[in-house]
């Protein structure tokens, strides 16, 4: 693979990789404060986070329950390995500082089972919160790229963890949540991380890359239901790309978003 294909290829991923689609987010616990303090020393990040296997699906807290009006706006970025390593679309995206981008996502209940204990006992079922992950990828991603760009976004029926956006041009980005982890240091405090594949389709030869997204919710306006995150994703080479071993696990692109959930009057 030449470089002048990995650059062209990175090129196009570039709006594609910022939204890392928010919305596929992470469960499984890690040690307690390790993602909050992550969060804290942005942007010194050298190493990838503390995760566990992918399994399942996210479960929130019941105060992220309904449909809300999402503002996402990045307020910082950073190269941590410039000028030897920087992503072709990194300086373009400077532009894109303090200009918030809004659309509506919705988080639901749904019927999950699980086994209470070892003993041999019927399998109960409880109501879980979740994120829409199909209706909220879809949304944020004609936010950003516009409604003609993105023609659909397919959930895995069998794996919450894969999902498919199908762009205009006969061009596809498959993302697979691979790891993952969530910590709740308070009743109004939700911090989450995940690590997942991307595989971009519609070029000469399919083109990896890995993407991180950590995210810190937090309840502000208990009575009004406002929601307010601290959120990052950072940028990973893939084995394919001629810096790989420079970079290794150490981001090569940070983007930091503050995120507001306000909600909104419809019925789940």
């Amino acid at each position: 693979m030449t470089r002048r294909f990995v650059k062209h290829t990175r090129r196009n991923l570039v709006w594609l990789t910022l939204l890392a689609l928010v919305w596929l987010l992470c469960s499984g616990a890690a040690r307690a404060g390790a993602l909050s303090d992550r969060l804290a020393t942005f942007p010194d990040w050298t190493d990838k986070p503390p995760t566990q296997p992918a399994q399942g699906d996210l479960v929130y807290p019941d105060w992220m329950a309904g449909t809300w009006e999402l503002t996402s706006t990045l307020v910082d970025l950073a190269a941590p390995l410039a000028p030897q390593i920087e992503t072709p679309g990194f300086a373009g995206n400077q532009q894109l500082l303090n200009e918030p981008v809004t659309c509506e996502v919705r988080f639901e209940p749904v019927m999950t089972s699980y086994t209470k204990s070892f003993l041999l006992q019927p399998r109960l079922a409880q109501e879980e919160i979740v994120a829409d992950r199909a209706f909220n990828g879809l949304s944020l991603a004609q936010a950003y790229l516009g409604e003609q760009a993105v023609k659909a976004v397919k959930v895995d029926p069998k794996n919450p963890n894969r999902q498919v956006t199908l762009l205009r041009g006969d061009r596809q980005l498959e993302s697979t949540v691979t790891s993952r982890a969530w910590e709740s240091p308070q009743a109004d405090t939700f911090v989450t991380t995940e690590v997942f594949q991307q595989v971009f389709r519609g070029t000469a030869q399919p083109y990896v890359n890995e993407v991180e997204t950590t995210t810190a919710y937090h309840q502000v306006r208990t009575g009004e239901g406002i929601v307010e995150a601290d959120q990052v994703t950072a940028i990973y080479l893939s084995p394919q790309d001629p810096d790989y071993f420079k970079a290794r696990n150490q981001p090569v692109a940070l983007y930091r978003y503050q995120l507001q959930l306000a909600p909104i009057d419809t019925p789940i």
